[in-house]
């Protein structure tokens, strides 16, 4: 009798989700997990310079959001090419489903950030109220979400982490 070809050998499976060290790495510290800090800030600074736009109606703080917006969008990107790389050169990660739940949201979240940075290069004061100001809530919000799991991810899949063989980092 033959095994179906859909079932992995229990071992095989054991091994293709214990591969999870970062392939995109430097001196070991992965570059992924260097990078989502600043997109993570920055788009909380585009929602607070919007508040604070909405607040005072201070000219600079729309410029800030739009200013923090770029950044948060470019340096995400970066942050989603090495993650990308990721995702597809590391077994341990492709193979876990949690993995493509926060691949999806970042680009979803990296869509909105870049359509909220469109909406505001002609006229920066004038996108924040009341559209700018709803896209960078929702961006906020995405931003928790993707952020909690690749937070999961690290923490408790071990992934981009080194082990010593028995799972554990």
């Amino acid at each position: 009798m033959t095994t179906p070809p859909d079932l992995l050998d229990p071992l095989e499976e054991r091994r293709a989700l214990q591969d999870t060290e970062s392939k995109i790495a430097i001196a070991g510290h992965p570059l992924h997990a260097m990078l989502v800090a600043f997109p993570i800030a920055l788009t909380f600074s585009t929602l607070g310079a919007d508040l604070l736009y909405a607040w005072t109606g201070a000219p600079f703080w729309a410029q800030a959001a739009g200013y923090a917006l770029f950044a948060a969008f470019t340096m995400g990107v970066l942050a989603g090419l090495t993650g990308t790389a990721e995702l597809l050169l590391v077994r341990g990660i492709r193979n876990r489903s949690a993995s493509w739940t926060h691949f999806i949201l970042a680009v979803m979240l990296l869509s909105l950030l870049g359509a909220n940075w469109v909406l505001r290069i002609g006229d920066p004061e004038g996108a924040v109220l009341p559209v700018g100001l709803a896209l960078s809530l929702v961006a906020a919000g995405m931003t928790a979400m993707t952020g909690w799991h690749g937070g999961k991810l690290v923490f408790d899949y071990q992934i981009g982490t080194r082990t010593d063989g028995s799972g554990r980092p």
